[in-house]
């Protein structure tokens, strides 16, 4: 949905990449080395291909915060957050192998909650089920609302594409965007 805003035709290929971290790799390492595995596994299936590759981490308290699965851990999660803030990193990396053009970029969105009361979070959680997303909030919709503020370069980050760089990076790579 985030790239179809940049107007340019496209088709996605699941990069079959081993997503682990590495023995006490850092987040924004394990981030950035994900969005550059991702792209590299489909530009070798495509080498004429511009390839964009991406990946998100939310990093609370210097930990990498998973998907809740369910309720209980959403609501443990949501709580934790309260008054605090945490970070997503989003990494993309566009190549091309044909043209050996390669570059990746990492944004930091910083997202501060409010100071949170357990009624609201459940009211939250009933509401928007936002149980198999990092951090157990969905910003593109009623998550917002858990929020006190956001610092980012790129809005579009934070819902997993900082299409400014992006598209900066596509054109770099010899796209017309717009």
């Amino acid at each position: 949905m985030l790239l179809q805003r940049l107007a340019l035709p496209f088709t996605c290929h699941a990069p079959e990449t081993d997503e682990s971290a590495g023995l006490d790799e850092a987040p924004a390492d394990l981030v950035s080395r994900l969005a550059s595995q991702k792209a590299t596994a489909v530009a070798k299936k495509y080498p004429a291909a511009i390839v964009i590759g991406s990946d998100q981490l939310a990093v609370f308290d210097g930990r990498i915060v998973g998907k809740p699965g369910g309720h209980e851990a959403a609501l443990q999660q949501l709580s934790s957050f309260s008054g605090h803030s945490i970070d997503f990193l989003t990494a993309v990396t566009v190549i091309c192998r044909e043209t050996a053009f390669s570059e990746q970029h990492t944004d930091c969105t910083r997202v501060s909650f409010r100071a949170l009361q357990r009624e609201e979070i459940e009211r939250y959680l009933l509401q928007e089920e936002p149980y198999d997303c990092a951090g157990a909030f969905k910003a593109e919709s009623l998550g917002i609302a858990l929020f006190e503020k956001i610092i980012s370069e790129d809005p579009t980050a934070l819902t997993g594409l900082p299409l400014i760089r992006t598209a900066a990076m596509l054109r770099k790579a010899g796209l017309s965007v717009p």
